[in-house]
């Protein structure tokens, strides 16, 4: 009777046992199946523009303060694909990568403006997308060499209005495009005849100030952040920027266009985006993490030393505001006669 009974309960507590084990394997088969393993390769985070642009140094500045920060565990890397102010690359990206959760690429205006205008357009926008996060404001400039004969707006206004023809403006992306807008704002609210300016593009700010520099253009329209370093090493002068209110550091003392007497302002946006496709993982992740991003030192500093503004919106939000600026570009894409 004793030996039956011990084997009643050495049964009973291996049976017990096994039941427990069965529990825990099959908790941790449910959590396996229902953890988020991404990110488990490296991310490549594509500027469509060339070296030293707003969306090159957008790019390079996430990676480095999501690599800084410890926010990811895996590599980031940053690939430049110029052409077409981000049209070529946009194209291949949403034909070719629409369920890629590993490419991401930096944007801006032109994104919504390349779909909306009527020269060289883009088949392809905001909505082939899935926009992650807006993170900065910036705002359009006008910009000249430090040597140049131009040491006011209303200087160079002159001039457009006596010849619209006799001044070359350089920008970063092509005919109707962010940089081309900016360039022709000052003229077109001041009643010039902004049709007629002259506009030569290149891929990306930096070959456009190279341009500038060497004396191919006389006056650059930019992002105000991307001049910062010239005007500190005393080889440009801005001449104003289309800013609600006058900039800080090294642009605290250029006017906006709006205290010389022109109703102009023009801000530039930049931001993540991802295949219109991505899992909901990979958007539950980013949105995760870019919000814990925008809070950190690194961003902080980041910020600072760039001469931007953090400016955070979520996906949702992003979304929503990039459906309301499409609609603002269009009506004035429609006014200057630049609309498909």
């Amino acid at each position: 009777m004793k030996t039956a009974k011990w084997k009643g309960i050495l049964l009973g507590t291996i049976m017990a046992v096994g039941l427990a084990g069965c529990s825990e394997s099959g908790s941790n088969t449910a959590s396996g199946a229902s953890k988020n393993v991404y990110p488990e390769k490296a991310i490549v985070v594509v500027a469509p523009s060339g070296p030293g642009g707003g969306w090159d140094r957008t790019a390079r500045t996430f990676t480095k303060v999501m690599t800084e920060s410890k926010l990811v565990d895996g590599s980031m890397m940053v690939e430049n694909q110029p052409g077409g102010g981000g049209t070529v690359f946009l194209a291949s990206y949403v034909t070719q990568d629409a369920k890629n959760d590993y490419k991401l690429f930096t944007g801006s205006p032109p994104v919504l403006i390349n779909h909306l205008k009527k020269e060289g357009n883009s088949p392809f926008g905001h909505n082939d997308t899935t926009p992650l996060a807006q993170l900065t404001k910036d705002y359009g400039s006008i910009v000249v060499k430090s040597d140049s004969k131009y040491n006011d707006l209303q200087s160079l206004l002159d001039d457009l209005k006596k010849d619209p023809t006799s001044v070359t403006f350089a920008g970063g992306s092509g005919p109707g495009s962010m940089y081309h807008l900016v360039s022709i704002l000052p003229a077109y609210k001041s009643g010039i005849d902004h049709k007629s300016i002259k506009y030569v593009s290149y891929d990306g700010t930096g070959e456009a100030m190279t341009a500038l520099l060497g004396g191919n253009a006389d006056v650059l329209a930019t992002d105000a952040s991307s001049v910062t370093q010239y005007v500190k090493a005393g080889e440009v002068k801005v001449l104003a920027v289309a800013s609600p209110e006058r900039l800080g550091g090294e642009l605290k003392d250029v006017p906006t266009m709006k205290e010389l007497g022109i109703d102009a302002e023009f801000m530039i946006w930049r931001g993540i985006f991802g295949p219109k496709e991505m899992s909901e993982d990979a958007l539950s992740y980013w949105n995760d993490k870019l919000q814990e991003m925008v809070e950190t030192e690194e961003w902080k500093t980041a910020m600072t030393s760039s001469g931007w503004e953090s400016d955070y919106k979520n996906s949702e939000d992003f979304k929503l505001f990039l459906d309301q600026q499409n609609d603002q570009i269009a009506e004035l894409l429609n006014a200057l006669g630049m609309a498909k």
